[in-house]
């Protein structure tokens, strides 16, 4: 098949390497940030929070974390161009909801007379919410689509990325934890430019499951 968005998807791999020397530009990450505000979620909940880390101070921080696992991924802390923290909000309330509602208003999206019957949709949110008033399986589901919609256009923009659940949530969750301001990060993504000498997964075929075996059509 010959499409754009395929080319794109068959370029990207999860890359092993990058060159420390190659940034993304900030026209780039400008194009890629938009994107990732704009990912879907349940009831418009947009229940996440991105941290970015880029600055020395901030990689020497995520470095720390990979003190006793998750080794092999720490060489990315340094050699690629940003770390992102993806991160849910593990306690999503009707107050966080009010927020979508409010901003809803002034996009015009909700009319201000409307704003009552708005709060409706957050019965979804209710039903996946315990009685401890945790739904972060939900929220995190939500956050897994931000990455999701990350990963494609970073693949459109050719830019490389490896998504790491290869991280010591502890250890990032409290490093973070005045960043994080109470979300939860259970997965991180290391973006930038591969080393084409060095990143052994480039110059291996794309192999997926083949369209009839994930596909059922009715």
């Amino acid at each position: 098949m010959v499409h754009p968005i395929i080319d794109s998807l068959l370029w990207r791999h999860t890359t092993k390497k990058y060159d420390a020397t190659k940034k993304i530009p900030e026209s780039d990450l400008a194009v890629l940030f938009e994107a990732m505000r704009l990912t879907p979620s349940s009831i418009n909940s947009q229940p996440w929070k991105f941290v970015v880390i880029e600055s020395n101070e901030g990689k020497e921080r995520m470095s720390k974390t990979f003190a006793h696992k998750y080794q092999f991924n720490q060489s990315h802390v340094f050699d690629s161009s940003q770390i992102i923290l993806f991160a849910h909000n593990p306690r999503y309330t009707r107050d966080d909801f009010a927020e979508i509602v409010d901003k809803g208003i002034e996009d015009k999206r909700i009319k201000q007379e409307d704003r009552e019957g708005a709060f409706a949709l957050f019965a979804f949110a209710d039903s996946n919410t315990d009685d401890a008033g945790d739904n972060s399986k939900w929220t995190k589901a939500q956050t897994y689509l931000a990455l999701g919609n990350t990963l494609h256009t970073l693949a459109r923009l050719n830019i490389d990325s490896t998504a790491l659940e290869g991280i010591d949530i502890d250890l990032v969750n409290e490093e973070f934890k005045k960043e994080l301001d109470g979300y939860q990060c259970e997965v991180a993504l290391a973006i930038g430019y591969h080393d084409p000498e060095e990143d052994y997964n480039a110059k291996l075929p794309k192999s997926r499951r083949s369209l009839n075996s994930v596909f059922v059509r009715i």
